[in-house]
C-alpha cells in the first residue's frame, strides 16, 4: 500500500494470488458519499436542478470532452461583427416558422460578397513540407500530424492579390462547442490587430497565394484540430467550408525545449519517441529472458486509437496539455479496473473468454480492438500493460521507454518487508504469506520535466498502468521521479514510497508457531531489484539502468537512502539476528523446456563444529508473480558439513516430474529449507525454461513498395501433441497482424507458413512471429531487414 495513497479502500485490489478482486459496496443511503466518490440525489433534489437548468442554461456548459467527434456545423460559413446592425446583419424581426422566403433572404444577403472582395480559393495543408519538418511522415493518416511548439506551414489561394486593406484571419478548433477561454480555439490573424496566444507570419506572398507559418505554444491542447480561413469584411467574417482534409494532428513535441517532454538528446529521441518496434525483458535475473513487441504507434487508426482513449477517459479537452495530468490519465486508462479502459488483466491460466496475453504480438490490434468497439480488452500481464502503454505515449509524441524490474516486491502492508513466512519444519506457509516477489515487474518511463518538484528530480519518471493499488482513487501509478527514488525522497508525488518498495524492500524469513506468533530467522537485503533493465538506444542489446533507481547494496549512500526513506514512513526490518553459521544456495544452468536438468544445492558451513543438516526441497510450477501453481517435488535428504568447508548435492529433475504441470507456464520455483540443531537454513532459486524458436526468412527486393515474403517454420520437438495452436506474425512498417489456427500440432510435424508482404516504411525493420498453444506458450521468432527506400 503507498504511503502518500489517501483514497486506498478493501473493495477492489490486487489479491496475494495475483489476481484481482472487486467488492462492489456502493452507498445506497440517500445523501451518502458513495465510493466511487459520487453523491447520491433524491427525487427533490433533481427537480431543484432541473429548475435550475432550465432558467440558467449559461450556467450548466458542459465541458467538452470529446475530441473525435466530427461537428461539420461548428461555424457558419458568414459571421457578423457584434456592433454592426441593420439588415446585412440582424434581421429586423425574429423568423416565424415556415417563413421560408424571408429566411433565404436572409441567407443570401449574409453571405453575399461585393464584386471584388477578397475570398479563399483553396487551403492547402503543405504536408510534404510540415511532415518532415515536424518528423511525422511514418503516421499512416491521410491528415497533417504536426508537433506543438514549432512552426507549420499553410498556402491559402485567394480569389486576387491581398492589399493592405484586406485582413484574414486562421482558426483552429478542437473539440465541440469550442472556445478562446479555454483554448479549445485559436485564431491567428494577418493585417490586423488581435489573435490568439498563437503567433503567425507570412513566409511567401506571390500575389494571390500566400503561404503562412503559423507557431503554437508549447503547452497547447494535443488532439485533432479543424482549421478555417476566414475573410473579415465591413460587416462581418466570411468563412471558408468544412473541410476534414485541412484537419490536423498536434502531438507533444520532444525537439522543443520549451516543451514539457523536451528530451535533448537526439539518439534518445530517435529510441524512444520514433522507433515502433521494442524488447520487453522477462523470466528472472539470471537467465533474462525477452520478448519482442510491435509497439506500431504510426500504424493506421492508431492515433485515433489514443485519442479515443482520452474521449472514453472524459479528460477535458483544455486539459489535454497538461503532460501530468494526461500522463496520469493514460496510466488509468490502460487497465480497466475501473474506469472501462483499454485491458483487462487475469493473472489466473484460464484465458477462454479472450486472448491469452502470451499471444499478442504488439499493441496495434489491442488498441484498434478497443476504439472501435469500445469495450475492454481480454486479456493482459505486466508486459501486455506497459508495451499497449508505451505505445500510446510515443503515438502522441512521449518520450517513453518499457522497463523491467528482476525480483520486484509486492507488499501488502505499505512498508519495507517483504514477510515470508515458513512453518516450525521449515516448510513454506503459503497461507499466512501475505507479500509476494514476482520474478519480474514491466513498467513504463517516460522522460518529462518537474517543475513542482525540487531542481534535479526531472528526466525519467515510473509511471506503471498494471493495476496494483489505487492513486488518488484510480488504479494507476506515477509519474514518480526515478532521481527522487534513488535518493530516497519519498515525499514528492506520486506514489514514489509504493516503487521504492518494489525495488528495494528486504526480505524477511519468519518462523511461524502454533498460536501465530511470528519470529523472523533471516533477512536478505539484496534479493529485491537484482537488476533493472530495459532496451539500449539503437539497438537490441540490453541496458542495465540499476544504478538510476539505488546506489550499490552496503554502500555509504544506500544506508543514507534508506535511512531517508524511513524518516517519510517507510518501515524497514531492524531485527537483530544472530550471524548464520550455516547458509546454502541452488545452482542451475538455463534449461530448455522438455529436457532433464539438475540442481546443484551448496551447504557452507562458517562455524567450528561439524553441522548435519535435514533438509527438504520442494519444486514447484509458479506464475511469474510468484503464486504456485503446482507443487511437483517433495525430495528430502541429509548432509553433513565439515567446518569452514562447503559440500554440494546434485539433485536431478526430470522432464516427466514437471512437464505435466506446466500449462501456460514456464517458470518453476525452487524452495530448499533446513535444520540443523538451532539452525535454520533458507535457499530460493526459480527456473525459467526456455522455449525452442521459431525459423523466419524473408525474400524478396527489400525496398519501399516492392513485394517480399516471410517464411515462418517451425516443428514440434516435443513427445506430445500441441493442442489449440495459433500463429501470429506482425511487423510495423511491414505488415499487418495475421494469425493462423491449427487444432493440434504432432510429434515432429512441422507448419510452414509463407506470407507476403509490401514495406511501407523504409530503415530497419522488424518482423516477428509468435506461436502459442494451449499447452506451450512464448515461443517466437524474429528477422531484422533494412528497406530502402
Amino acid at each position: 500500500m503507498r504511503s502518500d495513497d489517501r483514497k486506498t479502500t478493501d473493495d477492489s485490489r490486487m489479491r496475494t494470488d495475483g489476481r484481482m478482486r472487486s467488492d462492489d459496496r456502493k452507498t445506497t443511503d440517500d445523501g451518502r458519499m458513495r465510493t466511487d466518490g459520487r453523491m447520491r440525489t433524491d427525487g427533490r433534489m433533481r427537480a431543484h436542478v432541473c429548475w435550475f437548468i432550465r432558467l440558467f442554461p449559461s450556467f450548466c456548459l458542459q465541458i467538452s470532452s470529446n475530441n473525435l467527434q466530427d461537428d461539420d456545423s461548428d461555424l457558419p460559413e458568414f459571421e457578423p461583427f457584434d456592433d454592426i446592425t441593420g439588415p446585412m446583419a440582424t434581421p429586423r424581426a425574429p423568423a416565424m416558422d415556415g417563413d421560408d422566403d424571408f429566411r433565404q433572404e436572409t441567407t443570401h444577403v449574409s453571405l453575399s460578397l461585393s464584386a471584388g472582395s477578397l475570398s479563399v480559393v483553396a487551403v492547402d495543408m503543405c504536408l510534404d513540407i510540415n511532415r518532415s519538418d515536424h518528423i511525422t511522415s511514418a503516421y499512416q493518416n491521410p491528415n497533417l500530424v504536426i508537433r506543438r511548439g514549432q512552426e507549420f506551414v499553410v498556402r491559402i489561394d485567394f480569389t486576387r492579390a491581398r492589399t493592405p486593406d484586406d485582413t484574414f484571419q486562421l482558426e483552429f478548433l478542437i473539440g465541440s462547442d469550442p472556445s478562446a477561454s479555454r483554448g479549445t480555439m485559436v485564431s491567428v490573424m494577418f493585417g490586423g490587430q488581435g489573435g490568439g496566444a498563437w503567433s503567425g507570419r507570412i513566409v511567401e506572398d506571390n500575389g494571390a497565394s500566400v503561404m503562412v507559418g503559423i507557431t503554437s505554444t508549447p503547452d497547447a491542447i494535443i488532439g485533432k484540430f479543424r482549421t478555417y480561413v476566414a475573410v473579415l469584411g465591413q460587416s462581418g467574417k466570411h468563412r471558408t467550408k468544412r473541410d476534414s482534409n485541412t484537419d490536423f494532428y498536434m502531438l507533444f513535441n520532444a525537439w522543443n525545449p520549451d516543451d514539457a517532454f523536451f528530451l535533448p538528446d537526439e539518439s534518445g529521441r530517435s529510441e524512444y519517441v520514433l522507433n515502433d518496434f521494442g524488447i520487453i525483458y522477462m523470466g528472472e535475473a539470471h537467465a533474462v529472458g525477452q520478448r519482442n513487441w510491435v509497439y506500431g504507434q504510426f500504424e493506421q487508426g492508431v492515433l485515433d486509437a489514443c485519442i479515443y482513449i482520452l474521449d472514453a477517459s472524459q479528460m477535458p479537452l483544455h486539459n489535454r496539455g497538461n503532460a501530468m495530468a494526461l500522463v496520469r490519465k493514460g496510466s488509468a486508462m490502460i487497465n480497466s479496473q475501473d474506469d472501462n479502459g483499454v485491458l483487462v488483466g487475469n493473472w489466473s491460466d484460464d484465458f477462454s473468454m479472450g486472448t491469452p496475453p502470451t499471444s499478442w504480438t504488439g499493441s496495434v490490434k489491442i488498441l484498434l480492438q478497443y476504439a472501435s468497439s469500445g469495450t475492454p480488452q481480454c486479456f493482459a500481464q505486466c508486459w501486455v500493460f506497459a508495451g499497449v502503454f508505451n505505445t500510446f505515449l510515443r503515438c502522441l509524441g512521449i518520450p517513453s521507454r518499457v522497463v523491467t524490474n528482476f525480483s520486484s516486491a509486492h507488499d501488502n502492508t505499505g512498508n519495507l518487508k517483504t514477510d515470508l513466512i515458513f512453518r516450525p519444519d521449515g516448510t513454506p506457509d503459503r497461507r499466512n504469506t501475505r507479500d509476494s516477489i514476482w520474478n519480474y515487474h514491466c513498467w513504463n518511463e517516460v522522460f518529462m520535466t518537474r517543475p513542482d518538484l525540487p531542481q534535479g528530480f526531472g528526466g525519467w519518471q515510473v509511471v506503471d498502468a498494471t493495476p496494483q493499488e489505487t492513486s488518488d482513487g484510480h488504479f494507476r501509478c506515477g509519474p514518480a521521479s526515478v532521481a527522487a527514488i534513488k535518493e530516497g525522497q519519498l515525499c514528492h508525488p506520486f506514489d514514489s514510497p509504493f516503487v521504492f518498495a518494489e525495488v528495494n524492500s528486504d526480505v524477511v524469513y519468519q518462523k511461524r508457531d502454533k498460536y501465530g506468533n511470528l519470529t523472523p530467522y533471516r533477512v536478505e537485503k539484496a534479493m529485491i531489484g537484482l537488476a533493472i533493465l530495459t532496451k539500449a538506444v539503437g539497438s537490441n542489446a540490453q541496458n542495465d539502468i540499476t544504478s538510476t533507481y539505488k546506489y550499490s547494496e552496503g554502500s555509504p549512500q544506500d544506508a543514507q537512502t534508506m535511512e531517508r526513506a524511513e524518516q517519510y514512513g517507510c518501515v524497514r526490518d531492524h531485527s537483530e539476528l544472530d550471524v548464520e553459521e550455516i547458509s546454502a544456495v541452488i545452482q542451475a544452468d538455463q534449461v530448455l523446456l522438455g529436457e532433464d536438468f539438475s540442481l546443484v544445492v551448496v551447504f557452507l558451513n562458517q562455524g567450528s563444529v561439524t553441522r548435519t543438516i535435514q533438509a527438504n526441497l520442494s519444486g514447484s510450477v509458479i506464475f511469474y508473480t510468484g503464486v504456485v501453481e503446482k507443487t511437483f517435488k517433495d525430495h528430502n535428504f541429509s548432509v553433513s558439513v565439515a567446518p569452514q568447508t562447503n559440500e554440494k548435492v546434485v539433485i536431478p529433475i526430470s522432464a516427466e516430474e514437471y512437464g505435466p504441470h506446466l500449462g501456460s507456464q514456464l517458470s518453476l520455483h525452487f524452495i530448499l529449507t533446513g535444520q540443523a540443531d538451532d539452525q535454520s537454513v533458507t535457499a530460493m532459486r526459480v527456473v525459467n525454461l526456455q522455449p525452442p524458436p521459431l525459423n523466419l526468412m524473408v525474400s524478396g527486393i527489400p525496398q519501399v513498395q516492392q513485394e517480399m515474403f516471410l517464411m515462418v517454420t517451425f516443428t514440434n520437438p516435443f513427445s506430445f501433441y500441441l493442442e489449440e495452436v495459433s500463429l501470429s506474425i506482425e511487423g510495423a512498417g511491414l505488415m499487418n497482424q495475421k494469425t493462423r489456427y491449427y487444432n493440434v500440432l504432432a510429434p515432429m510435424a512441422t507448419i510452414t507458413v509463407k506470407e507476403p508482404f509490401v514495406p511501407r516504411l523504409s530503415g530497419t525493420r522488424t518482423l516477428i512471429a509468435i506461436l502459442n498453444a494451449k499447452n506451450l506458450t512464448q515461443v517466437q521468432g524474429l528477422v531484422e531487414l533494412k528497406i530502402q527506400p
